[in-house]
């Protein structure tokens, strides 16, 4: 009996074209980087010549890194009995050609060998490799958080020692939080580090040794760098419990002396790595510190606000993460809807079956990406111009203003880019139809890849709790009140644009939406934390889109202003946004009123099975 030789529909795994348009367009009409670049801080950057360096970041991500990405998926970080970790061949490679472009070293202090550019061009620098290899990208960024504390917190060896190399990315870089009983309660850590006589007369300084176990440590072990510099996270003796108890510790994998003349393996051991729903490239391991030698960072029991200083930035790396993956996944389902033909599509004036981008409901996915993805990339990047703003700022009232501005984005952009980036990445594969369950065509793996950015860094439930229990009570509410007065003026500037009244309308309706959930929480929070607490997640969901609705509207003159169909496509999507997508945000404002009633009216024992 003769076979019929299997139909197999294949979709090119590895596409991926830098959105350079689109970050030049951000960078520019919503992050006000030109701005930001003729500030005294930033004197010496030369905008212009940004650009190619963006432009040469993005060759780098889609020659070298993107075709990586499925070897993350398929390969994976694997785990040897000796403790070692191996990662695939070809991140190597691409690691290797990142480090060695100086890309990542750009937003860095010129004194350990960075550029001392804006973050805003590191932000678009790692959209670009989060798009590429979502799980490769996330070493930098770990590194990222690692010299941040260590420039803040640091001793002046500290500083000179570990930076450069961190800088460069020789070197990487881990923080070391979570214990098995101690998740998002930082302060149930019970990792213990006492002073250690014997190493500080060999090593020099003022050694501890460290005891304890780690979990879900991002890249903890790897074969890309020689070295390794974990940030951990312990107790020393007499500390309280909770975070005001805690004492931040560098911890090298290798140890050396001042004169790197000798060197001997630490006492840290990864002792597994997780198998995961995602990100399988990026090794996810349990930690072993069995009188590992390390160091204090700042000052004893300062660890948790040590912490924080490389957390903002952390957090809106990681929803930037959304943005780079749904951008990704985005251009897979426009390609794929391009290439599939299925049906005869209404009004089609061929005979003949149609590709499925003809369909309309195919259409309304894709809308729904790319409205969703220009206002999200609008808001990562008017968070990091708020870090730049603080940063160069030169009075204590304009850093004031800054770093409430800073505060309040930084919850909406991790949660609100991490959320939509789930909803995003769903509709790719629901373009992809049967084909998108099938992994040959590669869709899904961003769908799973994407399922993490909305847990780790700070589960979204904990960024709208931090969102109303702190960030709201800024100045009596006054941080998120100017945000408002501000998306306000910019809708009502582009209300008489010609095809706008619906948006303006809409946008103008979920201003007044959270304007009210805003008063009502404010209210509530002196007598019902619970009740506050119980409507945090639907409130940041619609402060959050109206700020990108704001966003798009500022940016609306000089879309309209550009005579190709790029400008057309942006103002057709900010028009779509406006009008079929911030309705369903708006209406979630009964929701922020309804308080606990509800969610309280069960025992924890009624909540089923019957």
């Amino acid at each position: 009996m003769r076979h019929a030789t299997p139909v197999v529909i294949r979709c090119e795994v590895t596409l991926y074209s830098p959105p350079l348009r689109e970050i030049r367009f951000a960078l520019e009409h919503i992050a006000d980087l030109p701005a930001i670049a003729s500030t005294a801080r930033f004197a010496d950057v030369d905008v212009h010549a940004l650009q190619d360096v963006l432009a040469g970041v993005g060759r780098l991500m889609s020659e070298v890194v993107a075709p990586t990405n499925r070897d993350g998926d398929v390969v994976g970080a694997r785990w040897n009995a000796d403790g070692a970790v191996l990662t695939p061949d070809s991140f190597k490679v691409a690691y290797a050609a990142w480090v060695e472009s100086g890309f990542g070293s750009m937003p860095f202090d010129p004194e350990f060998g960075g550029a001392g550019v804006p973050w805003l061009i590191a932000i678009a620098a790692q959209e670009m490799f989060a798009s590429a290899n979502m799980a490769l990208s996330l070493c930098p960024v770990l590194s990222q958080g690692a010299i941040d504390a260590i420039a803040a917190h640091g001793s002046d060896e500290q500083r000179a020692r570990y930076l450069p190399k961190l800088v460069s990315g020789e070197w990487t870089g881990t923080m070391n939080l979570t214990e098995p009983q101690a998740g998002s309660d930082v302060g149930a850590v019970s990792t213990k580090a006492v002073a250690d006589p014997a190493a500080s007369e060999h090593w020099g300084h003022d050694a501890y040794a460290i005891n304890g176990q780690k979990i879900f440590i991002t890249w903890g072990e790897h074969d890309l760098a020689e070295q390794i510099v974990h940030l951990v996270l312990a107790r020393t003796p007499g500390s309280p419990m909770g975070t005001s108890g805690l004492s931040m510790f560098l911890v090298p994998k290798w140890l050396e002396n001042a004169e790197g003349t000798a060197r001997e393996r630490n006492a840290v051991q990864c002792l597994s790595v997780e198998h995961k729903l995602g990100i399988h490239g990026s090794p996810t391991c349990v930690m072993s510190f069995e009188n590992a030698t390390g160091w204090l960072i700042g000052e004893e029991r300062s660890g948790m606000r040590n912490m924080f200083t490389m957390m903002n930035n952390a957090r809106l790396s990681i929803g930037l993460e959304g943005v780079a993956i749904a951008e990704r996944a985005y251009q897979q389902a426009v390609h794929f809807a391009n290439e599939r033909v299925q049906g005869r599509a209404a009004g089609s004036a061929s005979a003949g079956s149609s590709p499925i981008i003809e369909h309309p409901d195919v259409r309304r996915m894709l809308m729904t990406q790319r409205a969703w993805i220009d206002a999200l990339r609008g808001l990562a990047y008017a968070t990091a111009a708020s870090v730049d703003r603080l940063t160069a700022a030169t009075n204590d009232a304009e850093a004031a203003r800054w770093r409430d501005r800073r505060d309040v984005l930084i919850p909406l952009t991790k949660s609100l880019c991490t959320d939509v980036a789930n909803e995003v990445t769903s509709l790719a594969l629901q373009i992809h139809g049967g084909a998108g369950y099938i992994e040959e065509t590669g869709v899904a793996q961003h769908y799973r890849d994407a399922r993490i950015a909305a847990i780790y860094e700070g589960a979204n439930g904990i960024q709208a709790a931090d969102l109303v229990g702190r960030k709201l009570q800024i100045r009596g509410g006054a941080a998120i009140t100017e945000l408002l007065d501000e998306c306000e003026a910019q809708v009502q500037s582009v209300a008489g644009a010609d095809g706008m009244a619906q948006f303006a309308a809409s946008a103008l309706a979920a201003i007044e939406a959270s304007r009210h959930a805003t008063s009502h929480l404010l209210e509530l929070a002196r007598t019902d934390r619970r009740g506050v607490l119980a409507g945090s997640t639907p409130y940041l969901r619609l402060l959050a889109s109206t700020e990108c609705a704001g966003l798009l509207a500022k940016a609306l003159p000089a879309a309209s202003a550009t005579s190709d169909p790029f400008g057309f496509v942006r103002v057709t999507a900010t028009r779509f946004f406006g009008e079929q997508i911030l309705p369903q945000s708006t209406s979630l404002l009964p929701a922020v009123l309804a308080g606990a009633r509800d969610l309280d009216a069960l025992g924890s024992d009624q909540f089923g099975p019957f």
